[in-house]
């Protein structure tokens, strides 16, 4: 599998609308700048049958650098995004899993 770029997605999606590709490279990039000034405020971004993208603390802990084990290094709290799927996403990812696991 690969993996799908900006760029392949601006392609895409003025391949399927016809829209040139200078436009929607600027829709998309005013798409993701909203959502991270949405996420870095804190806001939730919930787009239906898609998923929720979700801003949580991450608790304060202590970690081990494999190198020097003796040592403990405390790792501050931060913030993180969690990501649940969407009904039909779910349902999708679902007869991903049906093929993969099919495959020899």
């Amino acid at each position: 599998m690969s993996n799908l770029t900006k760029r392949d997605l601006v392609v895409r999606i003025s391949d399927e609308t016809g829209l040139v590709q200078q436009d929607v490279m600027k829709v998309v990039q005013k798409l993701l700048d909203s959502f991270a000034e949405s996420m870095a405020k804190g806001q939730t971004i919930e787009l239906r049958n898609f998923g929720v993208f979700e801003v949580k603390m991450r608790k304060a802990r202590v970690g081990r650098n494999p190198n020097k084990p003796e040592k403990d290094i405390v790792i501050p709290p931060r913030a993180v995004i969690k990501f649940k799927p969407g009904k039909e996403l779910k349902a999708m990812l679902s007869k991903l899993t049906e093929t993969l696991a099919a495959q020899p």
